[in-house]
C-alpha cells in the first residue's frame, strides 16, 4: 500500500534485547542504518514483540517509527460528515455512518493524505440506550465534555440563520498515523455566549430534534464549515467531500466564492461547474428516510430567499421540497455508492447522473483485538501500514488462528458477565448480531420458528446469540423488532441462550466482531448499501452468514468466508425461502463443521482473513478516493 505523502527518515527501536546473548540494541536507526543492518526497510511500524535478525544476533525488540516529514503537506481534501466516531468516550456517532467516517480519516492519517474532517460537537451526543427486561428502549442524552479531549480553536466566525448572525467556533481532535501523519478533524461548536440560547444548542444533539433543528444543523456543518477551513489557513483545498447529503450547503458557500458575495442570483452556469469541479457525493442509502428533504417554505425562512432561489434555479427543490440528495449530487464532479450492488441501485435511483462505486472498508488495526494484532505482528509483520499483506494470512497454521478467537471470545465474555451478570460458555459455538436497530434489517428473522431453533440445538449441537443495537427515538419499528427480540430470547430460556446487550458503542463493536464465532446478517433486498460489521468481524477470523446483499455480494465465497442466506449462494427475495435456507444451513452445515471438524472451521477462519481482510480494509477504499475521486487527474500525488 503507498503512502501518498510522507516519508520515514528515522527508526527508534525500544527495549530492543538480542534473544541469544542478552546484548540491547541501539535505540535509534536512520533510514539508511536500517537498510544497512537488516538488509531491508522496515516498512511499517510494529507493535507487541516481534524478532529482526541482524547479522549474528537475533534481536526481541519493540518497534516504532517516528516520521520526519521535511515540511507539513498543506490540506487538499476536507471530508463533511454530520458524525465521526473518533474513539469510544466521544458519543459524536450513531452508528455505521459515523464509524465508516472514522476508519476514513484513520486511513488517511496511515497513508500520510493531506485531509482534514469536519463534523458537529454534539455535546449531548447520540443517545444512551436503556432497556427495560421487557426491551423498551429509553433514550438518554450521551453528555460528554470536550475539554479535556479536545484542543479550543481560536478563531470565531458567523453564519446567517433565520435571518440572523450565529457564531461558531471549532475544537480540534488529531488523528496519528502509524507513519506520525496528522490529520485534524474539526467539530464545530455553537455553544457561545453571543448566541441565544436556542443558536446555542444546535450542535447538542445528533439526529436529534424537529426538521427546523436538522436545517439549521446543516446549515452550521456545510456553510460553516467551509468558512472555517478558510479561516484556519487551510486556502489549498482541492476537493471537498460529502459524506451523506448533510452537508451538501457546503456548495452554496463555494458559490457565493465563485460569484464574489451572496449575490447568488448572479451565478452562472460556468460558476456552477467551478463548483462541481470541487466536489464529491457519496450516497449511502437507498431507503428514502436515509435522505434528508425539508419544506421549501422552512428552507426559505433559514437560508433567505436569494439562496432558496438558487436552489430552485439548479432544480433541486422540486415540488416545493429542499432534496439534500439532489443538491449533493448536482453539484458534485463524482459521485459513488458504497459497495457494487448499491452503485447499481442508485443508478437506477438517479439515472440523470453517473454514478460509481467504492465499496466500503474499515480501519484495520481499529477493529481488530490484541490477540489478532499480536498474531499478525508474529507472522505479517508489515500489516499494519500495508493492509494487503492480510493476505499472507494463508499461510498462518489454523491452530494459531483459533487460540488467537479463543483469546477474544474470552475477552468478550468477561466483559458480558461483567455488564449483565450472565455467564455464557466459551465452548458453544455464538452467534452475533450487532447493528442500528430498525426494521430492514430484520435482527428478529432468525427467530422465525422457535421450535426449530430448540430443535437444532437438541438434536445438532448447542449454540448461543449474542444481539446489540439502537433504534433511533422515532423510529418505532426498529424499537418494536428489539422487544420482538426479547421477547424469543425469553421463549427460547432453557434451550438457546439470548442475550440482548444495551448501549451498543464502538467498544461493544469490537468486541463482538471479534469474540463471536459467526456473524449474522439478515438485512432485507436491495436495502443494504454496504454493512462493514461482517468486515469488521472478518479481520478477526470471524465467518459471515448473510443475506447476499451490500459488500456481502463481493464477499461472499461459499464455505470460505462464510455463508449465503440462500440456496447455492443465489440472491432470493422470498421470505419464506430465505429463512428456509437460514435453518438448513445451519443445521446441515455450519453446526456439524464447528462441532464436528473444528480444524475445517479454523481453515474457513483462516481463508476469511486472508480475502477479505486484505480487501475490505479502509486503506484499500481510500486509495480508490485518492485515485479516481480527489486527485483524478494528478498521477503524481500517487508516486
Amino acid at each position: 500500500m503507498r503512502r501518498f505523502w510522507t516519508t520515514v527518515e528515522e527508526y527508534r527501536i525500544e527495549n530492543g534485547r538480542c534473544g541469544s546473548c542478552g546484548e540491547r540494541i541501539p535505540g535509534v536507526f536512520s533510514a539508511q542504518d536500517v537498510q544497512t543492518r537488516f538488509g531491508r526497510p522496515l516498512r511499517n511500524p510494529l507493535s507487541g514483540t516481534v524478532t529482526v535478525r541482524d547479522g549474528g544476533h537475533r534481536w526481541v525488540t519493540r518497534l516504532t517509527i517516528e516520521p520526519v516529514p521535511s515540511k507539513p503537506k498543506a490540506i487538499k481534501v476536507a471530508y463533511f460528515s454530520m458524525e465521526i466516531a473518533l474513539e469510544p468516550g466521544i458519543p459524536t456517532y450513531a452508528g455505521g455512518l459515523g464509524v465508516l467516517a472514522g476508519d476514513t480519516l484513520r486511513a488517511a492519517a496511515d497513508l500520510g493524505i493531506p485531509m482534514a474532517g469536519l463534523t458537529l460537537l454534539h455535546r449531548k451526543g447520540y443517545l444512551r440506550q436503556r432497556l427495560d427486561e421487557r426491551g423498551n428502549q429509553r433514550e438518554e442524552p450521551a453528555v460528554w465534555n470536550p475539554d479535556p479531549v479536545l484542543e479550543r480553536m481560536e478563531p470565531v466566525w458567523s453564519v446567517q440563520i433565520n435571518g440572523r448572525i450565529v457564531r461558531i467556533r471549532a475544537w480540534r481532535y488529531s488523528i496519528q498515523g502509524v507513519f506520525g501523519h496528522a490529520v485534524p478533524v474539526y467539530l464545530l461548536d455553537t455553544a457561545l455566549p453571543e448566541n441565544n440560547p436556542w443558536d446555542q444548542a444546535l450542535t447538542d444533539c445528533l439526529y436529534g430534534g424537529d426538521e427546523h433543528y436538522r436545517l439549521c444543523q446543516e446549515v452550521v456543518l456545510g456553510m460553516g464549515g467551509v468558512e472555517i477551513l478558510r479561516l484556519l489557513g487551510h486556502e489549498q483545498i482541492e476537493s471537498y467531500h460529502m459524506n451523506e447529503g448533510h452537508s451538501a450547503l457546503l456548495t452554496l458557500s463555494l458559490l457565493e466564492r465563485q460569484v464574489g458575495g451572496p449575490n447568488l442570483g448572479a451565478a452562472t452556469e460556468a460558476n456552477i461547474e467551478a463548483v462541481r469541479k470541487q466536489c464529491v457525493f457519496t450516497t449511502h442509502t437507498p431507503v428514502p428516510a436515509g435522505r434528508d428533504q425539508f419544506d421549501r417554505a422552512l428552507a426559505r425562512q433559514v437560508l433567505g430567499e436569494e439562496r432558496t432561489a438558487v436552489l430552485d434555479a439548479t432544480q433541486c427543490c422540486p415540488v416545493d421540497t429542499l432534496n439534500m440528495t439532489l443538491l449533493a449530487l448536482r453539484f458534485s464532479r463524482y459521485i459513488n455508492g458504497v459497495a457494487m450492488s448499491h452503485g447499481e441501485v442508485s443508478q437506477g435511483m438517479f439515472p440523470r447522473y453517473p454514478i460509481r462505486a467504492i465499496t466500503n472498508g474499515v480501519h484495520a488495526v481499529t477493529w481488530t483485538s490484541p490477540p489478532f494484532q499480536e498474531l499478525y505482528d508474529r507472522h505479517i509483520p508489515e500489516w499494519r501500514a500495508d493492509n494487503l499483506y492480510l493476505r499472507y494470512a494463508a499461510g498462518i497454521h489454523p491452530d494459531e488462528i483459533r487460540e488467537s478467537h479463543e483469546r477474544s471470545k474470552h475477552t468478550l465474555f468477561e466483559e458480558v458477565r461483567k455488564r449483565t451478570g450472565i455467564q455464557l460458555s466459551e465452548g458453544v459455538m455464538t452467534i452475533g448480531f450487532a447493528r442500528r436497530a430498525t426494521e430492514y434489517k430484520r435482527a428478529d428473522m432468525l427467530f422465525s420458528d422457535l421450535e426449530r431453533l430448540r430443535s437444532i440445538a437438541r438434536n445438532v449441537g448447542p449454540f448461543q446469540l449474542l444481539y446489540s443495537g439502537k433504534a433511533h427515538p422515532r423510529d418505532e419499528g426498529g424499537k418494536a423488532m428489539i422487544r420482538h427480540v426479547f421477547e424469543a430470547a425469553a421463549a427460547l430460556q432453557g434451550s438457546v441462550p439470548a442475550v440482548y446487550l444495551e448501549d451498543y458503542d464502538m467498544q461493544w463493536g469490537k468486541l463482538l466482531c471479534s469474540g463471536v464465532d459467526l456473524w449474522l446478517n439478515t438485512p432485507k433486498r436491495p436495502l443494504e448499501a454496504s454493512g462493514t460489521s461482517g468486515m469488521k468481524a472478518a479481520l478477526n477470523g470471524v465467518p459471515s452468514f448473510s443475506v447476499p446483499d451490500g459488500w456481502w455480494l463481493e464477499g461472499h465465497v461459499e464455505g470460505k468466508t462464510g455463508w449465503a442466506i440462500g440456496h447455492d449462494g443465489e440472491c432470493i427475495d422470498d421470505l419464506t425461502t430465505e429463512i428456509a435456507s437460514l435453518y438448513e444451513k445451519l443445521e446441515h452445515v455450519i453446526l456439524p463443521l464447528f462441532y464436528g471438524q473444528p480444524a475445517a472451521y479454523a481453515e474457513v477462519r483462516r481463508s476469511t482473513i486472508a480475502l477479505n481482510g486484505s480487501f475490505f480494509n479502509a486503506q484499500r477504499m481510500l486509495t480508490q478516493y485518492v485515485s479516481n475521486a480527489y486527485f483524478p487527474s494528478k498521477k503524481e500525488f500517487l508516486q
